[in-house]
């Protein structure tokens, strides 16, 4: 592996403690991982402390440049994040190229925001005082990343926060930190002063990022994880009022109406399913599918998911790799299980596979009843879960019927009614008539306990970033 140590201030910091990265195709030992302590995570701030303090003073442009040149060294190393994301992730290697392209537009999307923290200046009308409103970096940010996209969580969260003008601390997932440690060089390589980005994988991640938390230099926490971790950041951040930015748990419904084109819905419901094998927060969850289509579209998912080969992601031929590790897959096997239990038919897949590494097959159930606990939960694995629907108003309510509110997906050959469906599901995104809604470009982000602010878009960057106003006559 490239490195393997804590990333502080431009260096490469040896530990005592260290943990175990597991390839999740071979389960064994890919790495051996240093882990952070709470001085560790002081260094780290002391060190973005200094350098946000002459990068925040950097012109717009110069930033800018920075960032432009990270995606240009991304870029030109694709395929090197890719096969360590497949190592360390499980994904097959065309989802796991997918993910790095995906990850390094983020760093030129947010060179071009870098220039737009636009302000504006008015005229009071009572006063006749002039209104002037800008953006300046919020402070130090702690950035927690998920294991599902070692790359692009990251990237999505540090492009904006240097374009902000701020300082950074990652936390990357335990079983994923191979990556992110790996742009680091990247990084340095392009321009990014020392301390201004710090890397701390740490298998005492509690009480670590409560630790940075705490401290009154951070002004932003960023997290893409599970809603009950988020809920516990939230508590702890609001001890120091800290800017939250949450992008939380899903429960995404797909709608296919009997208008719909099949082929279209389909391809979009596959891709909405397996891109990363479904384990997603964006991952088609529960599938409504209208009953006088039902039968079809059930027969044709089913021989769509059975053609996907299974097998380890280094593979070029593989189109599913296995799951991150044991627990996800059993908890896989438990969903379907239960679903079984309770009436679903099993049309393809469903049993765990004999032999080495974390695998399940791309599994499709029908006539999934309402009680099945992969209705209520998220799956994050290859299972397809179908349900029927006869009427449009009921359907809108059980789409809706849900704590989560981050992704929905809408398939129909009738604009007028797709269209006025998706604004009113419940939800921060919808996909009409396609499988994948997440671009740099656009405000990733959900409602309900799906989480708080965007990712992407204009309104990435001004998550780390204050609104000031100032009132001033001459």
């Amino acid at each position: 592996m490239d490195h393997t140590d804590l990333y502080i201030n431009g260096a490469w910091i040896k530990t005592d403690t260290r943990f175990d990265v597991i390839n999740p195709a071979t389960e064994k030992v890919l790495a051996s991982v240093a882990s952070a302590e709470i001085a560790h995570a002081d260094a780290a701030l002391d060190a973005a402390e200094t350098a946000m303090a002459d990068w925040a003073k950097r012109t717009p442009r110069e930033r800018s440049e920075v960032l432009r040149k990270a995606w240009e060294l991304m870029t030109a190393r694709l395929d090197h994040f890719a096969h360590l994301i497949t190592l360390e992730n499980g994904k097959a290697g065309n989802d796991a190229r997918g993910e790095a392209t995906y990850a390094a537009e983020f760093f030129r999307w947010f060179a071009e925001e870098a220039v737009r923290a636009d302000g504006m200046i008015t005229h009071a009308p009572a006063s006749g005082a002039r209104i002037m409103v800008q953006h300046k970096p919020a402070g130090l940010a702690v950035l927690i990343t998920p294991w599902n996209y070692p790359a692009a969580m990251g990237t999505r969260k540090i492009a904006p926060a240097l374009a902000a003008g701020c300082g950074v601390i990652i936390k990357p997932a335990s079983e994923t930190p191979l990556t992110m440690l790996a742009l680091m060089p990247l990084l340095e390589e392009a321009g990014v002063p020392p301390g201004l980005v710090n890397v701390l994988p740490s298998k005492r991640t509690g009480a670590l990022v409560d630790h940075m938390l705490h401290d009154p230099r951070v002004r932003v926490v960023s997290f893409t994880g599970s809603t009950g971790v988020g809920r516990t950041l939230l508590k702890g951040a609001a001890d120091q009022v800290l800017k939250p930015a949450m992008e939380l748990g899903g429960n995404a419904p797909v709608l296919v109406f009997e208008d719909a084109d099949m082929d279209v819905a389909i391809e979009g419901t596959m891709l909405a399913k397996m891109r990363n094998l479904g384990e997603a927060c964006t991952a088609a969850n529960r599938i409504y599918v209208h009953e006088a289509i039902a039968k079809d579209f059930t027969a044709r998912l089913t021989a769509a998911m059975s053609a996907l080969k299974v097998g380890d992601g280094t593979d070029p031929s593989v189109d599913v790799g296995p799951l991150v590790n044991a627990a996800t897959r059993d908890k896989v096997a438990e969903f379907v299980a239960d679903a079984v239990a309770k009436g679903a038919k099993i049309e393809c897949g469903g049993k765990v596979p004999d032999g080495t590494g974390y695998f399940y097959p791309p599994t499709v159930l029908s006539n999934v009843p309402e009680s099945a606990d992969c209705v209520t939960d998220e799956i994050f694995g290859p299972v397809a879960a179908i349900q029927s629907f006869t009427d449009q108003e009921d359907v809108i309510a059980r789409a809706n019927n849900t704590e989560y509110g981050l992704v929905a997906y809408v398939f129909s050959g009738d604009f007028k009614r797709a269209l006025q469906v998706c604004e009113r599901l419940d939800y921060g995104m919808v996909g009409l008539n396609r499988g994948l809604v997440s671009d740099p470009a656009a405000p990733f982000g959900g409602t309900k306990q799906s989480g708080l602010g965007r990712e992407g878009g204009h309104e990435g960057m001004l998550e780390f970033m204050e609104t000031q106003y100032i009132s001033a006559s001459w």
